[in-house]
């Protein structure tokens, strides 16, 4: 049996807790619990930033890893994986916005960014835990590359 790669599944486990304290969050805040609120979506933040330094780290110092499934389902899996990059881009962004909005007291624009950024975050979670699930659990992953290499194939 196959081990799981360290750093990609605490990077995951990360992103996971990352959402889990966005769901928590949204829930006090609309039980106007303020003050846990902010508590709880600053740990969604640091869970997101531990990530993001994880797989940052790894993408410069090791690599990706590259689809190592049939060939026959990599296309589907880059679509995919392309989907799950702009989620994430755009989810980081709207995120850095949306604690800016929050920490200088910009309620009425916070308010409104808050649950878009959420449910993106969530789709950025989801889709992020997929991809782990295609380059580790259900498929060995292929080679581990540059950047460019294990996301286009060349």
């Amino acid at each position: 049996m196959n081990s799981l790669p360290i750093l990609p599944t605490i990077s995951t486990g990360f992103i996971v807790l990352s959402a889990i304290f966005v769901a928590i969050g949204w829930y006090l805040v609309r039980r106007g619990k303020v003050a846990q609120h902010q508590k709880v979506m600053l740990l969604a933040a640091i869970f997101a930033l531990a990530f993001f330094l994880i797989y940052l780290s790894r993408t410069i110092f090791i690599g990706n890893t590259s689809f190592g499934g049939p060939d026959d389902v990599k296309i589907y899996y880059t679509i995919f994986l392309f989907f799950h990059i702009f989620l994430a881009t755009a989810g980081a962004v709207f995120g850095i916005v949306t604690l800016l909005t929050g920490f200088k007291k910009n309620l009425i624009k916070h308010k409104k960014l808050g649950p878009i950024t959420s449910i993106v975050w969530f789709f950025t979670a989801i889709t992020g835990v997929a991809v782990y699930l295609l380059l580790y659990v259900f498929y060995r992953g292929g080679e581990t590359t540059s950047v460019i290499k294990a996301i286009l194939g060349f």
